[in-house]
């Protein structure tokens, strides 16, 4: 694998390290939004919340398209949602582990 492509891994899984990402993620799976819908949603200001966007922008993960004043947001890559199901496989099963070994000690 080329260094290029493990650095373009590792800014894509760092993007999604933050838990107001991935709700923004997660809202946005929903179907296309307004961004002013999302202040109401995070108990952050505004431009703390434009740089979790931009960040997921950078990455290609969410797109944007301006209708007048306002600034709607689309996921340009659903496919993103499925390391949600993986990671929480990896989580369950983790749980099993960790409980089992509690038993069984």
């Amino acid at each position: 694998m080329h260094t290029e492509e493990l650095q373009a891994r590792a800014a894509v899984m760092k993007a999604l390290a933050s838990p107001a990402r991935l709700k923004i993620i997660e809202i946005l799976n929903e179907g296309e939004r307004c961004i002013c819908e999302f202040q109401p949603l995070f108990h952050m200001n505004k431009s703390t919340l434009s740089r979790h966007v931009a960040a997921l922008k950078n990455v290609g993960i969410v797109r944007e398209r301006r209708e007048g004043a306002r600034t709607y947001l689309r996921l340009a890559t659903p496919c993103i949602l499925k390391i949600f199901d993986c990671t929480m496989e990896l989580i369950q099963t983790e749980n099993t582990r960790r409980s089992d070994l509690i038993i069984g000690t």
